[in-house]
């Protein structure tokens, strides 16, 4: 009995047919967790680039907004909407056309006086800011998102990841 079995046993050590199969077998899970990973990280990156995008678009319209020449606009609503959906009205429900699932207008921040720089002229006649007006304002609009996805980080335990960014423009008006 025992012979045999010893038999079978060096039999088995001799074949070389199963050893691509042990082989992948002990590769695929790192593969397919590395192909995972990439995927994640170019969605979190493709998230990311699409709200700062939207940002740098609201904050444009910000700056170029003038409610005093047309008291019906409303620039910090309309540009909080132009940042998360692309389009100042968007019809109701903005969570349909939204940027970025999830990312909502009440997710942006508008700040249309962020900075109230004051113009000075120095020693030599030398401004600061050129400007018509004794004062340069900067607006800003920010934004804190939670990303969403499947997300290889949670199954990893690491957690949810939160985008931050914020885009600011010198007031123009029209």
């Amino acid at each position: 009995m025992l012979s045999a079995l010893n038999s079978i046993l060096r039999k088995f050590g001799r074949e070389e047919r199963g050893a691509v199969l042990v082989e992948m077998t002990l590769i695929t899970p790192l593969m397919i967790s590395l192909s995972a990973g990439v995927f994640e990280f170019g969605n979190l990156l493709h998230e990311k680039l699409l709200i700062e995008a939207g940002l740098n678009d609201g904050a444009r319209y910000a700056a170029r907004c003038n409610q005093a020449f047309n008291a019906t606009l409303n620039c910090a609503t309309y540009a909080a909407n132009i940042a998360a959906t692309g389009t100042y009205n968007c019809g109701g429900d903005c969570s349909i056309a939204s940027r970025v699932p999830g990312w909502l207008p009440a997710n942006v921040t508008v700040d249309l006086n962020y900075l109230v720089i004051p113009v000075t002229t120095d020693a030599n006649g030398f401004q600061n800011y050129h400007s018509s007006s004794s004062t340069v304002r900067v607006v800003r609009l920010s934004t804190s998102f939670t990303y969403a996805g499947v997300s290889l980080l949670d199954y990893l335990g690491l957690g949810p990841i939160t985008f931050s960014s914020a885009h600011e423009e010198r007031y123009i008006g029209w």
